[in-house]
């Protein structure tokens, strides 16, 4: 076990677990009701470092990792899919959690939470989503026939032997990575050199590049439109308003479920988060923070 200090507000330990003979990175602070989180593409554990300590200090366990591939985890080269993703979370619960726990994530990490809620509803008690991903990467159909040539000549120069470390050594100069935050992060004071040094490090890993390679050519998944009705559990969907990657307008599915999750029995919630982009548990914590513990209180009083 190793402990490092991943913000200002506290430390906490980073643990490793052995899946499928991989090393799985770990956070699990607190006690009470488990709440898993499962950060977006190219993050990690330190991504949640403005809410693990309040969410903890609240009366909840809270656990984050690091999905294969990502972070502090292992970077096999392996076909990467939603579905690994999700065996993994299925068997970090199994092993690490075993109560059901509220999964709560950011983008793909939201996407990952619908999976989780929809297929294993024994395991998951409720679902926080932050600005969902509607697949983990775009669908065929979602793009027009330009940015579909540009997109498949894009994919197959970083999945090159001999132009993909090149080209990914590129993108993942901190300069292109700090433009990059730019663009989907509303307040500019948010991105800071740490922010850069989170995503930044875990790039210079052997096998980043294949997994990076590896996930722009997989499969986007299922999509929440085919996942919601399946799932029955609460579920509490936070949106940063001035999201670029993730609009809100793609989130009309979510605001209709809350309109009639009465009538219908169900228990879905939508807020959304003025001034803030695509990780707004990160942009405007304090705001996440107390939306997700009101929600919680609610739901799963004193962490229960």
């Amino acid at each position: 076990m190793t402990t490092q200090q991943l913000g200002p507000v506290s430390p906490f330990p980073l643990l490793d677990w052995t899946w499928k003979e991989y090393r799985i990175r770990y956070t699990a602070v607190g006690s009470g009701r488990p709440l898993i989180l499962i950060h977006g593409f190219g993050a990690a554990i330190g991504h949640w470092r403005k809410n693990i300590p309040v969410l903890a200090a609240a009366g909840y366990r809270v656990f984050a990792l690091d999905l294969l591939g990502f972070g502090g985890s292992e970077k096999p080269p392996l076909d990467y899919n939603l579905e690994l993703w999700k065996e993994l979370l299925k068997d970090f619960w199994t092993e690490q959690v075993q109560q059901p726990a509220v999964f709560a994530g950011n983008s793909i990490g939201g996407l990952l939470c619908l999976m989780v809620m929809a297929h294993h509803p024994e395991i998951a008690a409720g679902g926080v989503l932050l600005n969902c991903a509607g697949g983990l990467n775009h669908r065929p159909q979602e793009l027009n026939l330009p940015l579909r040539v540009v997109m498949g000549t894009f994919t197959k120069l970083v999945s090159s032997d001999a132009i993909g470390p090149l080209l990914f050594n590129r993108i993942r100069q901190k300069t292109r990575l700090r433009q990059t935050l730019l663009q989907v992060y509303r307040d500019r004071q948010a991105v800071t050199d740490e922010l850069i040094d989170l995503i930044y490090q875990p790039s210079c890993d052997p096998g980043a590049q294949k997994v990076f390679a590896s996930i722009l050519t997989a499969p986007p998944g299922p999509s929440p439109e085919e996942l919601l009705p399946l799932v029955n559990a609460p579920l509490l969907v936070l949106w940063g308003e001035a999201d670029p990657w993730t609009p809100i307008k793609g989130a009309r599915i979510y605001q209709d479920l809350a309109k009639q999750a009465v009538d219908a029995g169900r228990s879905v919630q939508f807020a959304s988060i003025p001034n803030a982009g695509h990780c707004p548990h990160d942009e405007c914590p304090d705001k996440v923070n107390q939306l997700m513990l009101n929600w919680l209180n609610v739901k799963f009083p004193t962490g229960t």
